[in-house]
């Protein structure tokens, strides 16, 4: 549990740091967070998440100085879809054996499509209410499909560091 929550602090400084100092262009947002919350133990309820959720978005947005609440905006609906995607990627049977998420047990093709549903859960939300309707539809989607793909990227690099990859596919 302490090697958890290391390295999701240490991942959360890392977010900090990249949205702070790299900004790569406006149509290229990099975003880890939502894997970050999807890879913590499956056995925290819906409610400890959205907090959580709450909690890493708030400060987030106040040490990198952006509008307070917005990442948590985006943030909270993905702790709440977090159990459900799960349950639709990997089969009900994680919550059943009460076992953690492993590339090693699972493969990353189940991986991809859950980091990827939950990251464009958050993008949209982001960016929707961060262009706060001044921006036209076509810039959003261009960032949208920029991020959506650069954050996947990195976010699986992300969940592989946070899991424990040991033990056995199973049968």
């Amino acid at each position: 549990m302490r090697r958890m929550t290391l390295i999701y602090l240490l991942l959360f400084l890392m977010q900090a740091v990249l949205w702070n100092y790299f900004t790569f262009s406006q149509y290229v947002t990099i975003v880890f967070l939502p894997a970050m919350l999807f890879c913590l133990p499956q056995d925290r309820g819906a409610i400890r998440m959205m907090l959580t959720a709450f909690v890493t978005g708030l400060a987030l947005d106040f040490i990198v100085t952006g509008q307070l609440g917005l990442t948590s905006f985006a943030l909270v609906p993905v702790a709440l879809l977090r159990r459900p995607v799960v349950s639709m990627a990997f089969g009900p049977e994680v919550f059943a054996r009460g076992d953690e998420l492993s590339f090693t047990r699972q493969g990353w093709l189940k991986f991809v499509p859950a980091i990827l549903l939950l990251t464009a859960v958050f993008l949209v939300l982001y960016i929707w209410v961060d262009s706060a309707g001044t921006r036209p539809f076509w810039p959003c989607a261009l960032r949208f499909a920029c991020s959506l793909a650069a954050s996947t990227a990195v976010s699986l690099l992300v969940a592989y560091v946070m899991l424990d990859n040991s033990g056995e596919r199973w049968k």
